[in-house]
């Protein structure tokens, strides 16, 4: 029942104090304003009706006409007497309840307002001295219209308060929103368009420092790139060197085999460590997005897989989603690969679910699994299990890292889960839109 956005929430909020400020004014004009104009105003008329009345039956039946006729004329009544009383009530009304109650208490008598033959009139019968008298009075003269427009103002200027307002928590929502989608942007590893400075001096400031932010952040982000690249050729080079000097040594024959066997062993590892640390430094390198069939791209990793044999993968109904190519198959290769180097030589499950909002990927392996306090630990750069993931299982600690950083510069998720019957679930969740 809570509206989730802030603009739901601030019109929420708005509306409900309007409300309540309407119904207590509205309340307060009521019972200090409208309750007493229309009392005053049916003892007025009941007052005139029962003096009209008192003063027919005392006059003389010869003038009983002129006075009627005066009455008429000048103060809008009609008066006369009548063998049969009218038998149709008049619709309910505030102010004909105020008038019936206040004759009632003047007269004694039971007092009903009825309707004639013209619906613009009602009627009081009032019985005074053997004679049933009928008195009527125009309804228009006493509709209580000026408070109801006021009322009417009220309610229209509070509403017209309210939707300014809104308008305005509309405008901040819709700046918020677009911040925090090149919020995002930026924590994708991207450049998001420049957000315009513009509004209040607070707005100014707030998107001058975003803005300003954000292209730190990506100059850092390429400098980095940069400098591991810059590492990466100055240590190749001297590499090559102590290797070939390695080759060369072995083949004068001036050293123990074994020795330069692991020296070059340590010299390939560091190889592949500086190839490692040059993938995750360019994991935030985005490509754009093209709409491209899953089941091909599924079937072409499980093919190229280091162990294809191994590789459960059952093709389904095309699945077409937009998403980096080069990224779905990096992350995709990385989760294979360890399925099939933890998986204890067992089958591992490719499989594709494409009913849903978003695209679920699984691989599934039947091997130790990861313990459910790790499984957020793993996605860091450099970590690895003890002893199943040590260095001499071939494991780097940045593939994982590699697949998280990837997935997140496109909006995807990556979920470990523990497999019923042992081992362990990699799911890559991607949205269809």
């Amino acid at each position: 029942m809570i509206p989730r956005t802030l603009f739901g929430r601030t019109a929420a909020a708005l509306f409900a104090a309007f409300a309540a400020l309407q119904l207590m004014a509205l309340a307060l004009f009521w019972f200090s304003v409208v309750e007493p104009l229309a009392q005053r105003s049916a003892e007025e008329l009941a007052a005139r009706i029962e003096l009209a009345a008192q003063t027919w039956v005392e006059l003389p039946p010869q003038t009983r006409d002129d006075y009627e006729l005066e009455l008429a004329l000048r103060h809008d009544l009609e008066l006369g007497a009548v063998s049969a009383p009218l038998t149709e009530l008049a619709p309910a009304s505030f102010f004909g309840d105020r008038l019936a109650s206040s004759l009632q208490r003047r007269t004694g008598q039971a007092i009903q307002i009825k309707q004639g033959p013209d619906p613009a009139w009602s009627w009081v019968e009032l019985r005074l001295a053997g004679n049933l008298l009928r008195i009527g009075f125009l309804k228009q003269h006493y509709r209580m219209r000026a408070p109801l427009i006021a009322a009417g103002i009220l309610v229209g200027g509070a509403l017209l308060t309210a939707l300014v307002a809104l308008l305005m928590v509309r405008r901040t929502a819709l700046r918020l929103k677009r911040l925090a989608e090149s919020a995002a942007e930026v924590g994708q590893g991207r450049l998001p368009a420049l957000l315009p400075e513009t509004g209040a001096v607070e707005w100014q400031q707030l998107t001058r420092a975003f803005n300003r932010m954000a292209t730190e952040v990506q100059a850092l982000l390429e400098n980095r790139t940069t400098l591991l690249a810059g590492i990466s050729h100055d240590l190749r080079t001297p590499l090559t060197r102590l290797r070939l000097a390695l080759t060369m040594l072995a083949e004068a024959g001036g050293a123990d085999p074994k020795l330069i066997a692991r020296m070059e062993g340590d010299l390939a590892e560091i190889n592949r460590l500086i190839d490692a640390m040059l993938g995750f430094a360019r994991a935030l390198q985005v490509e754009t997005a093209q709409v491209v069939d899953l089941n091909g791209v599924l079937a072409e990793l499980a093919q190229a897989a280091s162990a294809p044999e191994r590789v459960q993968w059952q093709p389904g109904a095309p699945c077409r989603v937009p998403v980096g190519e080069l990224a779905l198959r990096r992350i995709v290769g990385n989760l294979l690969e360890n399925a099939l180097r933890y998986g204890i030589d067992q089958p591992v499950t490719l499989q594709l679910h494409c009913d849903g909002p978003e695209a679920v990927i699984e691989v599934l392996d039947r091997g130790p699994g990861i313990p459910e306090a790790e499984r957020a630990a793993v996605f860091r750069p450099f970590y690895r299990l003890e002893p199943s993931r040590s260095q001499q299982g071939g494991g780097s600690g940045l593939g994982l890292a590699i697949a998280r950083q990837l997935a997140d510069a496109y909006g995807w998720r990556i979920e470990l889960a523990g497999r019923e019957g042992g081992g362990l679930v990699a799911r890559l969740l991607i949205p269809r839109r």
